[in-house]
């Protein structure tokens, strides 16, 4: 072997043996995984697949009337460029609660069919609501609509969402 290929063959075995230069560290805990739902409120626009929920983790609600303000302020720019829409009409919306069933009273709302992405909204938006300010477990809150047809429902968010 030459000089030059035995201090090239040198060199080459030297870098193998140092590795990528990251030391070995010890195990590291990440936490516990996330479970359950998340957290803050979530509202629920119409999109191409059904109503799908956007976070919004800044806003606080009070009371179940509250979520109609955040329903009615619409998607953000970014949500209506990823199609998402609002498509519920402005007809004074009342909420209330008892036990995990949400009524909604809404005397000019009517329905075009049971599974609209309207109702869907309602129904989704109301039941995240409910889980917030009274702990209701999400498969829980059943959510009735009087509007100027009659009554529909109870339904639950899970209903209305894609699989």
């Amino acid at each position: 072997m030459t000089p030059a290929r035995a201090a090239l063959t040198c060199c080459v075995l030297a870098l193998a043996a140092t590795g990528c230069g990251i030391r070995p560290t010890g195990v590291t805990d990440g936490g516990t995984a996330p479970s359950g739902i998340s957290q803050g409120m979530r509202i629920y626009f119409a999109s191409d697949r059904g109503p799908r929920g956007v976070a919004r983790p800044d806003r606080t609600i009070d009371q179940l009337d509250d979520v109609f303000k955040l329903l009615f302020s619409g998607p953000s720019p970014a949500e209506r460029d990823e199609g998402l829409t609002n498509v519920l009409p402005e007809v004074g919306y009342r909420a209330t609660a008892h036990r995990g069933h949400v009524t909604v009273t809404a005397p000019r709302f009517g329905f075009t069919s049971p599974q609209d992405q309207g109702t869907g909204q309602l129904v989704c938006t109301l039941a995240r609501a409910e889980v917030l300010l009274h702990g209701t477990r999400p498969d829980k809150v059943q959510v009735t609509i009087v509007g100027e047809r009659g009554r529909a429902g109870p339904y639950q968010c899970q209903q209305f969402l894609a699989p």
